[in-house]
């Protein structure tokens, strides 16, 4: 028993736990959204992009979330200009942004004296998580949960028919906006945990999981945060005595859920489909004997 309790006697361990729990929130919320709107690739485009931000913001000696949040935006608004100006498709045009500004990131970090490491920025450092960074997530994934659970009927009007809310007197801009500034908002608080690779596993995965599982959207959400708090907490409990790191070990969990969740729809759909011609077959051998 002592052995099992030794992960929580360790004060990096304790802030490891608590940052699982406040990213995981605001991540599994986005990822339902992200999940619907096929979004997949922004949420990999704007955690890529920050990275020129954030360097950006370490020369000028200002707070590097800010850079990263001003990336971010600079991405999402980039992206909706050139797919609204041109015949390229969307998918193609976050491609070609978001990996130039990863590439111009890393020019910017390898010319410049530094003592960042930029494993932890790519990769996260969730066991070196101070209190300060802790404050600091908490309070951007208290106000974008609290947006997004206030608007989340709007918002879902928005994913599955931009037209009809229109048509319905709310505002397609604002909520298109606001949903990509919740995006950039909530990769920079899992800035410290994930890293800015790792990001788009927490940003996909609860949604794509909790969409197998359920068929309510309302619902859909909560058993995303549950799937994500429970995934993330035991990622972290299983690294410490795996001896690996934190963030690739949640990944590595929610991928394995994703393929059970995947396998359990898949028989649920197939029996579904023997029952149908069962029930045919049997209608047929009735319409015969009368």
């Amino acid at each position: 028993m002592d052995t099992l309790l030794l992960p929580f006697q360790f004060p990096f361990m304790q802030n490891a736990f608590f940052i699982c729990i406040i990213v995981a929130i605001p991540t599994a919320l986005l990822s339902c959204f992200l999940v619907l709107k096929g979004w997949a690739l922004m949420g990999d485009a704007v955690s890529h992009a920050v990275l020129p931000g954030i360097v950006l913001a370490y020369i000028l000696g200002i707070p590097l979330l800010i850079g990263a949040f001003a990336a971010g935006m600079f991405c999402s608004v980039a992206t909706g200009y050139l797919s609204h100006n041109s015949r390229v498709k969307q998918d193609t045009i976050m491609g070609v942004v978001f990996s130039g500004m990863f590439a111009v990131g890393i020019v910017m970090y390898v010319s410049i004296d530094t003592n960042i490491h930029l494993d932890h920025i790519l990769f996260g450092n969730m066991l070196g998580v101070e209190t300060h960074e802790l404050l600091t997530s908490g309070l951007i994934s208290l106000f974008v949960s609290m947006a997004i659970l206030l608007k989340w009927k709007d918002l879902l009007l928005h994913a599955f028919d931009p037209t009809q809310a229109r048509g319905s007197g709310l505002h397609v801009g604002w909520l298109h906006y606001g949903l990509l500034a919740a995006l950039s908002l909530t990769i920079v608080a899992t800035l410290s945990a994930a890293g800015l690779i790792l990001a788009i596993g927490l940003l996909i995965a609860p949604g794509a999981i909790a969409f197998l599982l359920v068929r309510k959207f309302s619902t859909m959400l909560w058993v995303a945060v549950l799937v994500n708090i429970v995934t993330m907490l035991s990622g972290t409990y299983a690294s410490f005595f795996l001896d690996s790191a934190s963030a690739p070990t949640i990944v590595l969990i929610q991928t394995c859920v994703f393929i059970v969740a995947f396998l359990r729809r898949l028989a649920i759909t197939r029996k579904t489909s023997l029952m149908r011609v069962s029930d045919t077959a049997e209608s047929r051998k009735e319409a015969n004997a009368v």
